[in-house]
């Protein structure tokens, strides 16, 4: 690697020295500097990643098969690189395969005639290199492409590589994976039914008993596991709500008697659901459990493109919508269409389950942590007293509790761009930071459009 290519690591340890200088240990750092140490570290983790890669593409081109036994992981005793590169740095084989792939993905190339030519993923040699993108989020992004481009338009290719890499800039890898997914309804939309196909010929549910308890094992398509997902959310929401209330009223000093967690909620939900279809005369207390299906019009009339479900990732089939629509408890929501009044002016504080739906469409879940939409709740951006906030969409966005306490109690700010309710313009979401978090107030995205990509 050359000398200017270890520059990004250099600054980076530079910065970690600077920051630990003044302190003995982490205990020592006041908040502002656990922040900085962090992006200290983090610049030096993506830093050493693009050396790592690139060396470990080296490695492999040294350990090539076709060089049998003067390959070097064999001479080092090694059975391939991947194992080579597992052993001598702690990672598994799997992280190392991928290593080798981004490493390759962005390493400097010959055409036939010997001439220098550009890396396989140009703006993923680009923003790794650079030290803005780390390994493991350049590594989901190789993996995709090189299974995306396989008869796919180059300069297509090409445009979307280009926006991932700008998208997962300051993204964790979570967000990463989900940014990719929707990448996947532009580079393959085309083979999306074929693969639900697949995936439904894949579903399955095991049952066994041991040692008193029963186990459950469910595979299942994203789309048909919606209404499953939605009910169990739906009820481990009621209880939480349940439990709150239940705080609210309680005298102090009473102990609430629900200390279930999440997963036993999960369990129990699924017994009281099992129960229900044993009795149907029972109440089922879920909390917004609905499955909403969204698509363009223009899509689902022509029969191409992709559609998504809220709270899941993976964008789905319009063959898939159309058969989800035929069956009960799933809501069709058909953007750009006509539909209700979204905007209430003053006249109503509280927003519509309407303006909600629409809100999911612009911000996904809650616009700030990304939870899902049944997690959430509509909040006026110019608040209703203190503003004389209007209920209407432009000031209107999806957060959760949590969230909307952040932003509440540390002043952060809320933008809305580009929104248009009536042209149907999704519009952007940006938090701008306090000063005291952020001196230059640089504007954060937030909503679903973190993650869209543009065909």
């Amino acid at each position: 690697m050359s000398a200017p290519a270890l520059d990004p690591l250099r600054e980076a340890v530079a910065a970690l020295a600077g920051v630990w200088a003044d302190a003995g240990s982490a205990a020592d750092l006041n908040r502002s500097g656990l922040v900085s140490m962090t992006r200290a570290i983090g610049s030096a983790r993506r830093a050493l990643n693009a050396l790592q890669a690139d060396v470990a593409a080296a490695i492999a081109h040294e350990s090539r098969p076709e060089l049998g036994a003067d390959s070097l992981a064999k001479q080092q005793g090694f059975r391939n690189t991947a194992q080579l590169i597992a052993t001598t740095t702690g990672t598994s084989a799997g992280d190392a395969a991928r290593l080798v792939k981004v490493g390759e993905a962005i390493a400097p190339r010959q055409n036939l005639l010997g001439e220098p030519a550009p890396a396989k993923y140009p703006a993923v040699q680009t923003a790794v290199t650079s030290g803005r993108l780390g390994g493991a989020g350049a590594a989901v992004i190789v993996e995709f492409l090189d299974r995306a481009r396989i008869g796919a338009d180059k300069g297509l290719v090409a445009d979307v590589e280009q926006q991932l890499v700008e998208r997962a800039v300051g993204l964790s890898l979570d967000d990463v994976r989900r940014l990719v997914k929707r990448a996947e309804a532009v580079l393959e939309a085309d083979r999306l039914e074929q693969r639900e196909e697949e995936r439904r010929a894949a579903r399955a549910l095991s049952m066994f008993e041991r040692d008193g308890m029963l186990h459950l094992n469910l595979v299942t398509p994203v789309e048909e596991g919606a209404p499953i997902k939605a009910a169990i959310d739906g009820y481990v929401s009621a209880q939480f709500q349940a439990r709150k209330d239940t705080a609210d009223t309680a005298d102090l000093g009473e102990v609430d008697a629900d200390q279930r967690t999440v997963t036993m909620m999960r369990a129990d939900a699924l017994t009281l659901f099992c129960a229900h279809a044993l009795d149907c005369d029972s109440r089922m207390p879920v909390s917004g459990a609905t499955v909403i299906v969204r698509i363009n019009a223009t899509d689902l009339a022509a029969g191409t493109g992709a559609g998504s479900i809220d709270g899941v990732d993976q964008p789905i089939s319009v063959t898939a919508i159309r058969r989800m629509a035929a069956s009960g408890g799933v809501i069709p929501c058909v953007l750009d269409s006509a539909g209700d009044i979204l905007d209430w002016g003053r006249e109503k504080r509280l927003f519509t389950r309407t303006q909600k739906l629409a809100l999911v469409d612009r911000d996904g879940g809650c616009a700030m942590c990304g939870l899902p939409p049944h997690m959430t709740e509509v909040h006026h951006i110019d608040w209703w007293n203190r503003d004389a906030g209007p209920t209407d969409l432009n000031n209107g966005i999806l957060l959760c509790s949590t969230c909307h306490h952040r932003i509440h109690d540390n002043a952060w700010q809320i933008r809305i761009e580009n929104s248009d309710t009536r042209s149907g313009t999704r519009g952007r979401v940006w938090f701008i930071p306090p000063p005291h978090i952020d001196p230059t107030r640089t504007p954060r995205p937030g909503g679903r459009a973190r993650y869209d990509i543009a065909a």
